[in-house]
C-alpha cells in the first residue's frame, strides 16, 4: 500500500472525526476513483485497523466494479449485538461472501473462474451494516461515498460452508431477510452484478496493483442480495441464503 497523499489524510481525518461526533458536511470532492481509494487507505491508517476483508460490487453486469477495504475491527460473528447509538442509520444488506484461503496476486493473465475459486476456502452468509459519515448520506456524490469505505459500518459473518463454485451463481441465489417474525425481503438473483467471478477477478487485480493482495482469512463480500433496508431496534435481524445458511444480528438500545 502506497503512502496516502496529503488530501487523502485530510479527508480521512474529517471522516474519522465524524465517526466520533456527527456526519460531516465538510469534504472536498474526491474527483477520481484513484483519489477515493487513496482516502480509503488513509482512513484505515487513521482508524489503526488492518484489512479484515473487502466489499466489491457493481450496479450491473457491465459496469466496472468498485471496492472498499473492511476494517478488521468491524468484523463480528453472527449473533452480535451492536449499539444502536453508534449505528443510527441501521441500514442492512444480506450478502454472499467468500473467505480467502490462499494469498492471491494477479499480475499478468487473469485466472479462470475455476482457478480463482481454488484461492477461496469457504463461502459465508453476511450482513453488512451500512452507515454514512457524510451529511448528505446516500445522496452524497458517488466518489465521496466510495472514499467513505463505500458507507461501510460493520460486517456480521455467519458460519462458513464449503465452496461449490458452480452453485455460487448470483443470478439464481435465493435469499430472505427477516426482522423478528416479519419477512421483509425474499429474492432470487437479487444481486445486480450477476457474475461473482467477474467481481472477484477485478478485485484480485485491483488489490494486487494497490499493494495489498487478498490474504488468507479475509472476507470478500459481493454486493446486496436483498437491497438496503432499515432494521428496527431490539429486534433480531436474520438473513438466510439457500445453501449457505443463516446470519443474524441485533441493534441494541
Amino acid at each position: 500500500m502506497t503512502a496516502p497523499s496529503n488530501l487523502g489524510r485530510q479527508l480521512a481525518s474529517a471522516l474519522t472525526d465524524s465517526r466520533r461526533i456527527k456526519p460531516t458536511g465538510w469534504l472536498p470532492s474526491a474527483s477520481t476513483a484513484a483519489k477515493a481509494y487513496d482516502v480509503q487507505d488513509a482512513l484505515l491508517a487513521h482508524l489503526g485497523s488492518g484489512i479484515g476483508g473487502w466489499k466489491v460490487g457493481a450496479p450491473n453486469a457491465e459496469t466496472e466494479p468498485n471496492c472498499a477495504p473492511l476494517p478488521a475491527s468491524g468484523i463480528h460473528a453472527s449473533g452480535t449485538a451492536l449499539p444502536a447509538a453508534r449505528f443510527p442509520a441501521r441500514w442492512v444488506e444480506l450478502e454472499a461472501a467468500l473467505r480467502v484461503g490462499q494469498r492471491l496476486e494477479v499480475r499478468q493473465d487473469m485466472p479462470t473462474p475455476t482457478e480463482l475459486a481454488s484461492y477461496f476456502g469457504a463461502v459465508v452468509p453476511t450482513l453488512e451494516c451500512v452507515e454514512s459519515r457524510l451529511a448528505a448520506g446516500r445522496e452524497a456524490p458517488a466518489l465521496l461515498r466510495l472514499a467513505d469505505l463505500q458507507s461501510h459500518g460493520a460486517l456480521i459473518v455467519g458460519e462458513p460452508a464449503p465452496l461449490a463454485p458452480q452453485a455460487l451463481d448470483l443470478r439464481t441465489l435465493q435469499a430472505t431477510l427477516r426482522f423478528g417474525e416479519e419477512e421483509v425481503a425474499r429474492t432470487t438473483g437479487g444481486n445486480p452484478a450477476q457474475d461473482v467471478w467477474r467481481l472477484v477477478a477485478w478485485l484480485a487485480r485491483h488489490c494486487t496493483e494497490r499493494g495489498v493482495p487478498l490474504s488468507p482469512g479475509q472476507i470478500v463480500t459481493t454486493g446486496s442480495c436483498t437491497g438496503l433496508l432499515v432494521a428496527p431496534v431490539d429486534t433480531d435481524v436474520v438473513g438466510a441464503i439457500e445453501g449457505l445458511g443463516e446470519v443474524r444480528l441485533r441493534y441494541a438500545a
